[in-house]
């Protein structure tokens, strides 16, 4: 464990300490070195399922790997932001790159810690390095009303979460992940334990998050710097999924007759954000609402808690990770040549950049689930799970995959065919570092085709 965030902490003196003229090609190395380093943790682990253990972290099946997919995007972010943070003084170059760090290492911590306090603190630690990030080097003024709701949203819903940890605390003496499974279930009759039930789900729902309680999630997308909508499209949404299929096992037995409301509103919410990404103008809302539709059908496969349901959500966790956030990549590239998100402005750019179309189109086909990716094997599981527990879901998620093909495809056509639009005269060509870039996210996830049982989970 420690030899990565023994790194990861080093970082921090390095972003401060290298030249003016080294200090992206430095950060960037030593954060390579790292991410490779991390794929170490994805070897076959021991027989009880956890390695690497000391007294506060330790991995196994399921924190594996997105632990990997954290260390993966902090190089990917410093790729990402080179180009428009090049014109800030030093300093803030600086002070950028050690907020990607500190974030960076939160991360790890959540994802690591066998103590669901450590979880917790380290799940709101998160909080800060993304605020600042939103509000200091967003595009718009629109910034601070979008981390005010960022903010506001996840700590009423974190709130709760703490009390329900404390109490649990209280009735078992303990709050290490690796007893606490093995803990007799308490026979839950009270509407005092269905409200504690309920604040153990609510900070994880609202992070992933649910329909309903999504409304911060386009708005912290649409303002955030493409560093910061990397972060939150791949790692943040899915510290939610993970909370919820750690503290599930506690739940037992209230889960079965109390789940229902929310599976239902996040199956409901798959059909919703997809009608609203049909309707959209603006390309980073698009990618941000599939994003809320993609971790619905997550939040339905863990709420129904079979083995199928919870390797589906792990898989299309880490799917949708490298897959939105290389879309928000791609975005980001048409953002600094056009200067407008509107879709309607910046259309036919197959004609003046072929090569990044050829990226858009293999994002585009991963985001409404081609075979044989991992994310048609993620959706293929958690709707089959669903199907077998209640065959009403089948229209419903019928209808979201249908959907979410159609709006996939409208992205591609609307941003690369037709005509080039006569105002658009003279754009940059793409950089090495923009290929590469892309490349880094799909490689992975097209890798991934060859050994899935990397991302299976416990059930593996």
């Amino acid at each position: 464990m420690l030899k990565i965030l023994i790194p990861t902490v080093m970082l921090i003196p390095t972003t401060w300490l290298s030249s003016p003229k080294w200090l992206w090609p430095t950060t960037l190395a030593q954060s390579l070195v790292i991410a490779i380093l991390s794929l170490t943790w994805l070897k076959a682990p021991a027989e009880t399922g956890w390695m690497c253990l000391n007294t506060f972290m330790a991995t196994d099946g399921l924190s594996t790997p997105l632990l990997v997919l954290t260390c993966w995007l902090l190089p990917l972010m410093i790729l990402a932001s080179q180009n428009h943070t090049a014109s800030e003084p030093i300093s803030r170059q600086r002070v950028f790159l050690m907020l990607l760090t500190s974030l960076q290492i939160f991360l790890i911590m959540a994802f690591s810690a066998t103590e669901l306090l450590l979880f917790y603190i380290m799940f709101e630690a998160t909080l800060i390095p993304t605020l600042i990030l939103i509000t200091r080097w967003g595009n718009q003024t629109e910034r601070l009303n979008a981390g005010t709701y960022f903010l506001f949203y996840t700590l009423a819903g974190s709130l709760p979460l703490l009390v329900a940890l404390l109490l649990l605390q209280n009735t078992t003496g303990t709050l290490s992940l690796i007893t606490l499974q093995y803990m007799p279930t308490l026979p839950m009759t009270s509407v005092a334990d269905k409200l504690w039930w309920l604040g153990c789900l609510l900070a994880f729902l609202v992070k992933m998050p649910l329909y309903g309680m999504h409304l911060w999630l386009p708005k912290a997308h649409v303002e955030a710097p493409i560093a910061g909508s990397m972060v939150l499209a791949a790692v943040l949404l899915k510290l939610g999924g993970y909370g919820m299929m750690r503290i599930m096992s506690m739940l037992e037995p209230l889960t079965k007759e109390l789940s229902y409301p929310f599976i239902i509103l996040a199956l409901w919410g798959v059909v919703m954000t997809g009608s609203i990404c049909l309707r959209q103008t603006d390309l980073k809302s698009l990618i941000a609402y599939s994003s809320v539709g993609h971790m619905g059908l997550v939040a339905g496969g863990i709420l129904i808690q079979t083995p199928w349901g919870f390797t589906g959500a792990l898989i299309l966790m880490i799917a949708h990770g490298l897959t939105s956030s290389a879309l928000f990549c791609l975005a980001n590239t048409n953002y600094e040549r056009t200067h407008s998100r509107t879709m309607m402005l910046a259309r036919g750019l197959q004609m003046v950049l072929p090569l990044m179309t050829a990226w858009w189109f293999i994002t585009s086909l991963a985001n409404l689930a081609l075979p044989p990716l991992p994310n048609l094997m993620g959706e293929l599981m958690i709707i089959t799970s669903l199907f077998s527990w209640s065959w009403w879901t089948i229209a419903l998620t019928g209808t979201g995959t249908l959907i979410t093909a159609g709006y996939s495809l409208y992205m591609f056509l609307m941003t690369q065919r037709g005509p080039l639009p006569t105002h658009i005269i003279a754009l940059d060509p793409t950089h090495t570092r923009e290929h590469l870039l892309m490349a880094l996210h799909l490689i992975p996830l097209i890798l991934l085709i060859m050994k899935p049982e990397l991302i299976w989970g416990w059930t593996a």
